[in-house]
Formats: structure tokens, C-alpha cells, sequence
């Protein structure tokens, strides 16, 4: 299932919502053609209430509807949420939304039914003000709810797409190892690049085409090497793409500390990839490696060349070694993609030659 967060409309905050019932209300009262009194006031008393109550009670029902289900969604995209805005926080402000709808409900229904039992003008108008309040009161305890997701949306939106059904290479490594230019070496995509620690700001996906097969680049944050715990968004970001997401994972790692990250520091953060993905195909390269001396064994001579340790080298800068590490890559991700030979992808079937599944 894929999640088109900018199709999520924007949502009302909650003096919005309340303006929109009422004006229907007032509206529907409008609309009404009564010649007695008390029968003209209490047909309007009611459809403004009961207008109000279903405008208001229908736009919180339709935010939630529209909002994708966490129950629903992948686990990448589940991950990726928690990281952004907080599942929790996303699962009660859905819910209070529920709640308040049902509950506005219960108010129309209560006060409709006091107006309708009366011949009491004076008595018509109470009910309706109280009706308004009670709703107003309501909405007014799920305001802050409708502000988290007004901003949650805008959040969310810029989230990358990943499509399940095309293999997907994680890119990821301490701050500063060249994954951004990489990426842009390797594929069509542009990932932001700016000076500071976290030089990616959030999941960027490039991609391109080997084989006939369209490979999707996924360029994590930097990850630091410190404990979970103390990991921000964006590397909690990384942490999701790494754990859910690639049919290979791509670690660089920078032999010149050029990029502010000692050698140790990386091969701790390397055991701990390692540790998120005993089961994930995971290939170590030597990033800028233009700037190592002695520069790799087969540098200038090779398509992939090699440090003495055997992991392959490339400088995104001059482009030596990109296209071998390239088809390395195509190697490593037609090994998974193979799987059994046998086994056909979940959700296919066979059709016998009578016809029948």
C-alpha cells in the first residue's frame, strides 16, 4: 500500500470547524417557510442543530477516515511514522476524533428532542444555545487534536514514497561519508546536501535502471555512534529505512575520517547495523577513497577496485570505481530478488488451462 500523505487534505482547526457547522445551521434555518411561530421556531431551532451537529460530526468522522490506518500500513511506514510524529500520538488524536463526533451526536439528538416536545419558544432558543455550547465545549477538548494533525500533515507529506514491489538498496553510515554524493553519482536523484553534522535532513530515494530492473536508492540520515536512546528523529528515521526496507544494505565507510567520524567510531556503528539486520545482505565500501594513500589495490585500472582488507573503494568525486560498485550492487540484489526459483511472490496465483484458480 502506498501512502500518499500530500493527498491527505489539510485539516480545520477547531474555531474553523465550529464557524463551518454553524453557518450550515444558520443556513438550513433560513430555509425554512412557516407561517405559525411556534411551529417556524421550532422547525428552526432544530435543523440548526441538527445541521450543525452533522457537519461538524461528518468532518471529523471524514478526517479520520482519510487519514491511512497504522494497522493497515507496512511496517517501514509504521516505523517512519513513530520516528516523525509519534504513533501514539497518532492513534489518539484519531480516536479523539471518534469520540467527539459520536458525543456531538449524542448532544444534537438530546436537545432536537427537547425542542421538538415543547411550545415554548423561549425555551427552543435555550436548547439550541445549549446545544451550541455543548458542541463548541466538545470540539473545543479535540482542538488541540485537530492542531497536531493540521502539523503532522505537513510533517508527513515529505516523506518519501518507497514502492514495495522494486528492490530498494539502503544507503547509510556515520555523518559525512559521501552517501548524498553517492547517491547522486549513482542515480537521477538529487538528495539535499548542506553543511552541518546531519548533512541529509531526511530519507531521500534515487533510483535507476540495470538489467531491466529499476533499483530504488534509499540515502539515510547519518547515524551517530551512540545508544538508541539518546538518537534523535532523524537518525530514528535512518534506523526505520535500515530495518524494514532493503533488499541490500550499502554501509560506507570513510578510512580518511575526513567527514569528522573516527575509524573506531564507524566500525562500532558497523556491528550495530549488524546487529538490526542478521538477515539483510549488507556490503561494506570504502568511501572517498581518492584520498587514501596508498589509494586502493587496481585504482584507475579496475572497475571495482579493492583495499587490502578486500572491501571495494570509490571516490564519488572523480567517479572511480562507481559504475563497478554499480554492478556489484546488481549482483548482490539479483541474488535476493531471485529467492526460490519456485516460489511465486505473495498474492499470486496459477491458472490451470480449465480456467480455474
Amino acid at each position: 500500500m502506498r501512502i500518499r500523505w500530500k493527498g491527505v487534505p489539510t485539516v480545520l482547526f477547531g474555531d474553523e470547524l465550529l464557524d463551518k457547522g454553524f453557518t450550515r445551521g444558520r443556513a438550513a434555518s433560513d430555509r425554512v417557510n412557516e407561517s405559525n411561530r411556534t411551529f417556524r421556531v421550532r422547525k428552526q431551532m432544530s435543523r440548526m442543530v441538527q445541521t450543525s451537529s452533522d457537519t461538524i460530526a461528518e468532518y471529523l468522522l471524514e478526517v479520520v477516515s482519510t487519514w491511512p490506518s497504522l494497522d493497515r500500513m507496512p511496517d517501514f511506514d509504521q516505523s517512519m511514522i513513530e520516528a516523525a510524529v509519534g504513533t501514539d500520538m497518532y492513534r489518539k488524536n484519531l480516536a479523539s476524533l471518534q469520540w467527539a463526533a459520536s458525543q456531538i451526536r449524542v448532544v444534537a439528538s438530546q436537545n432536537v428532542k427537547k425542542i421538538t416536545r415543547t411550545a415554548n419558544v423561549e425555551f427552543m432558543h435555550t436548547c439550541r444555545r445549549e446545544a451550541y455550547g455543548r458542541i463548541s465545549s466538545i470540539v473545543g477538548q479535540v482542538g488541540k487534536g485537530l492542531a497536531w494533525l493540521n502539523e503532522s500533515r505537513e510533517i508527513l507529506k515529505v516523506l518519501p514514497t518507497i514502492h514495495s514491489d522494486e528492490p530498494c538498496v539502503v544507503i547509510t553510515g556515520s555523518p559525512n561519508v559521501g552517501k548524498s554524493a553517492l547517491i547522486r553519482a549513482l542515480s537521477s536523484g538529487e538528495p539535499e546536501v548542506n553543511s552541518y553534522p546531519f548533512t541529509t535532513k531526511q530519507l531521500h530515494v534515487g533510483h535507476f535502471t540495470s538489467h531491466r530492473l529499476k533499483v530504488q536508492l534509499v540515502d539515510t540520515p547519518g547515524l551517530l555512534d551512540r545508544p538508541m536512546i539518546k538518537r534523535n528523529a532523524i537518525e530514528m528515521q535512518a534506523i526505520a529505512a535500515l530495518e524494514h526496507l532493503g533488499s541490500l544494505v550499502l554501509f560506507l565507510l570513510d578510512s580518511s575520517e575526513s567527514g569528522g567520524a573516527s575509524v573506531e567510531e564507524q566500525l562500532n556503528l558497523l556491528e550495530e547495523v549488524k546487529e538490526l539486520l542478521p538477515g539483510t545482505e549488507l556490503l561494506v565500501c570504502i568511501s572517498k577513497a581518492d584520498l587514501l594513500d596508498p589509494l586502493p589495490e587496481g585504482w584507475g585500472d579496475v572497475d571495482v577496485p579493492r583495499t587490502k582488507d578486500g572491501h571495494p573503494a570509490f571516490s564519488a568525486i572523480d567517479g572511480q570505481g562507481v559504475e563497478g560498485l554499480r554492478e556489484l550492487m546488481m549482483e548482490k540484489v539479483m541474488e535476493v530478488q531471485r529467492g526460490t526459483p519456485l516460489t511465486l511472490p505473495e498474492g499470486w496465483y496459477v491458472r490451470d488451462p480449465d480456467g480455474a484458480v
